[in-house]
């Protein structure tokens, strides 16, 4: 079995979070955020190309709702995530997130602005993978003292939001 996302998430962090700290004080937090959002967002656009091939091999126009829905599977697994499915169809998945221990993880180590540059800004570039037609919005986020998340993938429309 592999590990959950949510346990690679508070692993990962145990080495990221001293790092990004640490270049924050040498660069500058603007500096070092830019790097940081760079390297991990070329990471997760290539998790979402790999994701996006291997659950849709050959299909010119997946469908988009079941797609996105067996990703966010992964990253809800082991009671990591509560959510609410809003629409769910050929061409969109939309849903709010209700709970988040993602956000309740970073939140205890005192680091909220850190959890997002390192979980939440995954999401768009994760989302780029998928395609240049999947567009991800989303306006608020628990992790930045929202009472949920308001994820909405949709296929040829703009993105934009947290």
């Amino acid at each position: 079995m592999s590990i959950s996302v949510i346990a690679q998430a508070k692993i990962q962090a145990q080495v990221l979070v001293p790092l990004v700290k640490a270049l924050q004080a040498e660069l500058g937090t603007a500096r070092a955020n830019a790097l940081v959002r760079k390297a991990l967002g070329d990471l997760y656009r290539g998790f979402g190309e790999e994701f996006w091939k291997a659950r849709n091999p050959g299909e010119s126009e997946a469908d988009l709702g079941k797609s996105v829905s067996s990703a966010f599977k992964a990253y809800a697994r082991d009671d990591a995530l509560a959510y609410d499915v809003i629409e769910q169809s050929h061409d969109a998945f939309a849903f709010d997130v209700k709970r988040c221990a993602y956000a309740e993880f970073y939140q205890a180590l005192g680091e909220p602005e850190l959890g997002f540059l390192l979980v939440c800004t995954a999401d768009f570039a994760t989302a780029e993978g998928f395609g240049p037609d999947i567009k991800l919005t989303r306006t608020q986020t628990i992790m930045q003292g929202a009472p949920h998340c308001d994820f909405r993938y949709r296929r040829g429309t703009e993105s934009g939001g947290l």
